[in-house]
């Protein structure tokens, strides 16, 4: 026995020796899983892709925005006026977890069928609520079933927006697959876009893989330009928090800007934004292209390349600014609030 101990003892010892080189081994490999697990981060954007959702908000849209958080996914929401008006929360909710927000008509109509004053008052209709629940007014509008017509795309360009249809049909409304809707995506070439919907299980299940593959081709989700109607990089806003919408995202505390246009001329227009919940913030506003702002007040105003995003910081004149717009030749479009965040 006494000369078995010394051997049993060195090989205790050499075998906590190697559990230990095994466990940093792991621990390695867990810190390189860690780095490649969300494909934004990881990615190099040689392209975009616009996704986008229709039929929102819903039920679901919850559940369905902690996907794309947790995938690192920025997307379009095509929602229908009726559903933001009877769920104002969940539309704020989409904007907060930093989505772009769309007109996709009241009710779902088939709005060929309709007179060009329907028409006009369907969209002005599903836009002001928009509007009203989330503070950006929609650039961007998708007709019912994909039917449109010369009526139906002069009337949205009437209100400021550009009609999307889509490049790729997931077929998730059809009862498509996980699979199959994740084999659909992955025919999406750089500017396009495809149709998803909310409120679909398979669809959600599906991001994971379609991010996946979209990563491995070195495709990013982008945002749909108003004025192209293909999927562009983002527009350098706050991208989606990995935490819940109820926790503050990184850079700050959320707050709330409301805009409004209290004078209104023949070239150009003032705009009002005020923010409540916090008395130090930083809103992100979108102009709408050949527009331009010539005057600012109540802020420190700064401006992405593309000359149309400005990002706005309190300067300790209070919670309200301001700023004048030329149309230049767009007298219907008004500028949209992106973002606003504490701090």
């Amino acid at each position: 026995m006494s000369r078995l101990f010394p051997r049993t003892a060195l090989w205790s010892r050499r075998l906590r020796a190697a559990l230990a080189v095994l466990a940093t081994a792991v621990a390695m490999c867990g810190v390189v899983l860690a780095a490649t697990s969300t494909p934004s981060s990881a990615a190099t954007c040689n392209g975009y892709v616009g996704l986008t959702f229709d039929d929102g908000p819903t039920g679901s849209t919850s559940a369905l925005l902690n996907v794309l958080r947790n995938n690192g996914v920025r997307a379009t929401m095509f929602n229908v006026g009726q559903n933001v008006q009877n769920n104002r929360s969940a539309a704020q909710a989409q904007v907060a977890a930093g989505m772009w927000v769309a007109n996709h008509s009241w009710n779902h109509a088939h709005m060929t069928s309709m007179s060009q004053a329907q028409m006009q008052s369907d969209l002005s209709q599903t836009s002001s609520a928009i509007q009203s629940a989330t503070g950006s007014r929609p650039v961007l509008f998708r007709p019912p079933y994909g039917e449109t017509n010369s009526t139906l795309q002069s009337v949205a360009s009437s209100l400021g927006m550009r009609q999307v249809i889509w490049d790729v049909d997931s077929q998730d409304w059809n009862g498509a697959s996980v699979s199959q809707i994740v084999a659909n995506a992955s025919r999406l070439q750089a500017g396009q876009v495809i149709l998803m919907h909310d409120g679909i299980q398979n669809t959600r299940d599906a991001i994971p893989q379609i991010m996946a593959n979209l990563t491995s081709r070195n495709l990013c989700p982008g945002m749909i330009s108003s004025s192209t109607g293909r999927a562009v990089a983002p527009d350098g806003t706050t991208p989606p928090p990995t935490s819940p919408p109820t926790s503050p995202p990184p850079s700050g505390g959320t707050c709330t800007a409301t805009a409004t246009t209290p004078n209104v001329w023949g070239d150009r227009y003032n705009t009002s934004v005020t923010v409540s919940g916090a008395s130090t913030w930083t809103v992100v506003v979108a102009i709408t292209s050949p527009q331009r702002v010539s005057t600012i007040w109540n802020g420190t105003a700064t401006w992405d390349s593309s000359g149309t995003v400005m990002t706005m910081r309190s300067n300790g004149s209070g919670n309200t600014f301001g700023f004048t717009t030329m149309t230049n030749g767009n007298s219907s479009a008004r500028p949209q609030i992106r973002s606003c965040t504490s701090g």
